[in-house]
């Protein structure tokens, strides 16, 4: 399930909560289960579909290693995408139709969407631009005013995703190339959201700069060299950091100190990328 990276969903739906000026708490209670069993089930078909080329390229992981059988994960997978499904259609049936868009999005990745260079990237980045709209979905007029928010996950991610290719065999200058075009992307998409709520922008100012701080060398190194074991550092800093990133637009939305505690979440993900895999 990549329990690391399933707390960086929960901040986006925290940002995107945000974002929507929500404050109801079971409402965030409910988005944040459903996101847990979205994010979790796709993760887990993601290697249900991968089984095959993880016997040869990643033979660690749980289903190559023979500490789970394929059937065994696919029914829990399975079980964890309906449940998020389920919890979200408790919050709203607009939460429960984003819920299911983005279990839909994550299984079409994990079959088809992650194997073609220029759409899997898109398709991984719609998926957490998705997760984000989860949040957004905590008041359902949100989704359809505040949705342009989303744009700063989902080409986030598409570029984290495009550099991501590069983890075992080594990348190419062509997919390093339109990695940074989708991380300039997002980062002028977080800039742009700010700038729009403001004086407001001040607010994101320390966590947007955090956020340089963490990436621009991993990224750096991993874009000059392509070096599979540089790039595999670039992209766990990159998933962690979303983090940050979700702690930037909601200090902006909902104040400072509402961003700190969404940073605060970057303390259980740390330590969970120690026990379990990031990518």
């Amino acid at each position: 399930m990549r329990p690391a990276n399933v707390v960086t969903a929960h901040a986006d739906i925290l940002a995107g909560y945000a974002a929507a000026g929500a404050t109801n708490g079971v409402h965030l209670f409910l988005l944040l289960a459903a996101t847990t069993g979205l994010y979790g089930g796709g993760v887990v078909f993601n290697d249900v579909f991968d089984a095959k080329l993880d016997a040869v390229e990643r033979p660690e992981r749980p289903i190559p290693s023979g500490a789970v059988s394929e059937k065994v994960a696919s029914t829990f997978g399975g079980l964890l995408l309906g449940v998020g499904v389920m919890f979200a259609w408790l919050c709203s049936p607009v939460s429960g139709a984003v819920a299911l868009a983005t279990g839909a999005s994550a299984l079409v990745y994990d079959r088809f969407g992650k194997h073609h260079p220029l759409l899997g990237p898109m398709n991984m980045g719609l998926c957490r631009g998705l997760n984000l709209m989860l949040g957004l979905s905590a008041v359902a007029e949100a989704s359809a005013t505040h949705w342009p928010v989303a744009m700063t996950t989902l080409c986030y991610i598409a570029g984290i995703t495009s550099l991501s290719r590069g983890e075992v065999l080594g990348g190419t200058r062509t997919a390093a190339s339109i990695a940074a075009i989708w991380l300039v992307g997002s980062l002028a998409a977080v800039v742009g959201v700010a700038v729009s709520q403001g004086t407001r922008v001040m607010f994101a100012v320390p966590f947007f700069a955090l956020l340089l701080y963490r990436i621009a060398g991993p990224f750096w190194r991993a874009f000059r060299s392509l070096n599979a074991a540089d790039i595999r550092v670039a992209v766990k800093a990159g998933i962690l950091s979303l983090i940050v990133l979700n702690a930037s637009i909601a200090a902006v939305f909902a104040g400072f100190w509402y961003g700190a505690a969404v940073l605060l979440l970057y303390v259980p993900a740390m330590a969970l990328a120690k026990m379990f895999a990031v990518t």
